[in-house]
């Protein structure tokens, strides 16, 4: 059955991630923008720290739609050297395609974020969570990009993702979670009552409340 919305997807699928509960190494990474609602109730849940791991494609010139590789958050490169070197694409084209996303993902980390530092990757378990997975090439790059920072685990947990997309995620995560994985998959927003686009606004007021309810808590168990 379709989920009410992000929220109470989120809420639902906290329960299948009760062993990473107050871990001390472990965090929350969401994909911004639809992941967020998502991501707050299952590190609300699980008393973890909240953060965002933003994924930028880099696309071919001429043809955007034809991934050559990916950027991420903390200046984390991925490229596709087999799509590079078939369409013969220089290292001026990559680096102009790659500065020009760079920069609007700077802007984003800036305006969702502030001046709240980056949760630490190396060496730390981190539950990556979206609204979704379709084709799975966000979640894809958005692992491959991690890995190249160390952690110890990376678990993708999502509410629902078509059944080859979460076996491609399934076959690179250390763990993935996924409440539905139908074979007859159409659109992630067919799985949600309510699937209105995640804003800008929201997505800075669910950091910043993930964070003051953080500090809440710990001031009072001091």
């Amino acid at each position: 059955m379709p989920f009410l919305d992000r929220y109470y997807a989120g809420k639902q699928l906290s329960g299948r991630l009760r062993a990473y509960a107050g871990n001390p190494n472990a965090g929350v990474l969401a994909l911004p923008r639809g992941g967020v609602p998502v991501g707050f109730e299952v590190a609300r849940a699980l008393d973890l720290p909240l953060d965002i791991f933003l994924v930028r494609k880099l696309g071919v010139p001429g043809h955007e739609e034809l991934a050559m590789g990916a950027i991420a958050s903390g200046g984390i490169r991925v490229l596709n050297e087999d799509v590079i070197k078939s369409l013969a694409i220089s290292s001026p084209e990559i680096e102009e395609v790659a500065q020009r996303e760079a920069e609007e993902l700077t802007r984003r980390e800036r305006e969702y974020r502030g001046d709240r530092p980056a949760v630490e990757i190396r060496g730390r378990t981190l539950i990556l969570v979206d609204d979704g997975l379709a084709t799975g090439s966000t979640m894809r790059a958005a692992v491959t990009a991690l890995r190249r920072e160390q952690p110890e685990r990376i678990v993708v947990a999502v509410p629902v993702g078509a059944r080859d997309a979460y076996d491609h995620i399934r076959a690179i995560a250390d763990e993935a979670v996924c409440l539905e994985a139908p074979e007859d998959f159409f659109a992630v927003g067919d799985w949600y009552f309510d699937f209105r686009p995640t804003s800008d606004a929201e997505v800075r007021d669910l950091l910043a409340r993930a964070e003051k309810e953080r500090t809440s808590q710990y001031a009072k168990r001091e």
